[in-house]
């Protein structure tokens, strides 16, 4: 994947961890994209070191599936471990 195509992964699989993980967020609106793209980097990595994410061929096929649940993952524990770390500071 090229780095824009990981940085619009990163920004979808950010929005939807936003969903999946609702409530106030320090950082705003910018801060939950990054940790968005942050989390795609992570759970890809992931995702290809348990070799569980084959070639991602097109949009929808299982490995861009795989990858991007993972994403989701990963966007979710940074955003939570983000706002443990923040939470404490206010």
């Amino acid at each position: 994947m090229t780095l824009i195509s990981w940085i619009v992964f990163g920004l979808v699989a950010g929005v939807i961890a936003k969903l999946l993980m609702p409530g106030k967020d320090p950082g705003g609106c910018i801060i939950t994209m990054l940790l968005g793209v942050a989390g795609a980097v992570l759970g890809g990595f992931i995702a290809e070191a348990l070799g569980i994410a084959g070639k991602t061929g097109s949009f929808g096929d299982r490995g861009f599936l795989i990858r991007m649940a993972f994403a989701v993952v990963g966007a979710i524990i940074l955003l939570a471990v983000y706002r443990m770390i923040a939470g404490k500071r206010a």
